[in-house]
């Protein structure tokens, strides 16, 4: 007898325990990255909120060097360089999850891929429906609240000290992540005003040189760190968006070890090792960093605050992030479950996947760089954007909060179940079930 596809369950203990991991620094970088951004916002309202401004806008970098215009602002600089190194490590963990993951399982990979797709279209589609008949090019920001980040979101948990199952924090972090592939798609898509060819098939050269000595586990920063330079300045030149040349490069690493140097059972491969390298300056300093420069916003105290939020942009974005979001991610969950026949874990309940679309709301750091993208930085409207981002953000923690601490209790018990080891033998018993997918 077949036994029903279980949605969030907690999966194998291999990946749990590496996800573990992976969501604890996560969390770290969500609290420097919250850090970051109070700094600057309190920054940008005080009396020195030029100095600010000054940095932001301050140019480094060669304006003529090969051809190649490399004069940009300090804000420039993280969010088209810092922020490719944080697109890169959510290349490598995408691409470990899809090849050795449990989401090589196309039955498990079905719902965060979904959940995703519906968290982006939903609230693309409410955005445009509250700037339909804005004009002044309102509808170009529709893709700013498609974005959810994983790390504020895990931020916000460590903060309201929930016990969240690891079902739902497994769950919460590949939708982050497939949200990420496709939010850099449309980034690629859908911002690239001007398109140069020769740099783009430039660019082509030094991502294969990199592929190639990756594929041969060639571990040595001082050959992989140029290619990867040369590969993001071409993209750059190429007038697609920088951060494209990050996925790119982290897609041509293996995951899994060469037979010669043991095969899959041997340990982690070249992706693993080169996440664990990267992921703490990326987490540490890129993300933070780039928050720093991006959420500056000069408020002018309620009256301005009203003001930003009169605007159909910044409205869109608050009504996208809060209600698109939560519709999008809990509904495409919905669907997968009455199509695909699989059941909720018994441990959850709709309410708790409720909570989890909610906190999918939290769209910081990619809805920064998409408006800042779709109005120019500096702008009237991208100081809007910004309001209207952090507004959804801060209104999408307040109700995921609510909703997850009501199921706390709950959460505890399963996470007593989760750790229960009546064996002895390092394994929670819970992890050496007869699978449910089988």
């Amino acid at each position: 007898m077949t036994v029903p596809t279980r949605l969030f369950s907690p999966g194998s203990w291999t990946e749990a325990s590496r996800l573990a991991v992976v969501l604890r620094k996560e969390t770290v970088g969500g609290v420097l990255l919250m850090i970051g951004a109070l700094i600057a916002l309190v920054w940008a309202n005080t009396p020195w909120s030029g100095a600010y401004d000054s940095l932001r806008d301050t140019v480094v970098g060669p304006s003529d060097l090969l051809g190649l215009h490399l004069d940009l602002s300090l804000g420039t600089w993280a969010a088209d360089g810092l922020l490719a190194v944080f697109f890169f490590v959510a290349g490598l963990e995408l691409k470990r999850e899809f090849v050795a993951g449990d989401l090589r399982d196309p039955r498990k990979a079905a719902l965060p891929v979904a959940a995703a797709v519906g968290g982006m279209v939903v609230p693309a589609l409410l955005y445009a429906l509250v700037n339909l008949r804005a004009g002044g090019g309102a509808l170009t920001g529709w893709a700013i609240p498609t974005a959810t980040d994983i790390a504020f979101a895990l931020a916000v948990l460590a903060v309201i000290s929930t016990h969240l199952p690891t079902g739902l924090r497994t769950f919460l972090l590949t939708l982050a992540i497939v949200d990420d592939l496709l939010a850099i798609t449309i980034i690629a898509v859908f911002y690239t005003s001007t398109l140069q060819v020769v740099p783009l098939l430039l660019a082509l050269v030094p991502i294969a040189l990199f592929g190639v000595l990756v594929q041969k586990r060639v571990r040595s920063w001082w050959l992989l760190l140029p290619l990867a330079a040369v590969a993001w300045v071409l993209m750059h030149e190429s007038g697609v968006h920088a951060t494209v040349a990050g996925v790119l490069l982290a897609f041509t690493v293996p995951v899994v070890r060469s037979e010669a140097a043991g095969g899959p059972d041997a340990g982690p491969g070249l992706a693993e090792h080169l996440e664990h390298r990267v992921r703490p300056f990326s987490q540490g300093f890129a993300v933070p960093v780039f928050a720093f420069f991006s959420a500056g916003v000069t408020v002018g105290g309620l009256s301005g605050l009203g003001a930003a939020l009169s605007d159909s942009v910044a409205i869109g974005i608050v009504v996208g992030l809060v209600v698109g979001k939560t519709v999008g991610i809990a509904g495409a969950t919905w669907l997968v479950s009455r199509f695909t026949r699989a059941q909720l874990d018994p441990a959850l309940g709709w309410l708790d996947v409720i909570g989890l679309a909610v906190l999918g709301g939290m769209g910081f750091t990619v809805s920064l760089l998409i408006g800042e993208l779709a109005f120019g930085v500096g702008s009237l409207r991208d100081e809007h954007v910004k309001v209207g981002v952090l507004t959804g953000t801060l209104l999408a923690a307040l109700l995921a909060s609510v909703l997850l601490r009501l199921r706390d209790r709950r959460y505890r018990l399963v996470a007593e179940q989760e750790a229960r080891d009546d064996d002895g033998d390092g394994v929670p018993d819970v992890y050496q079930r007869p699978s449910a997918e089988s």
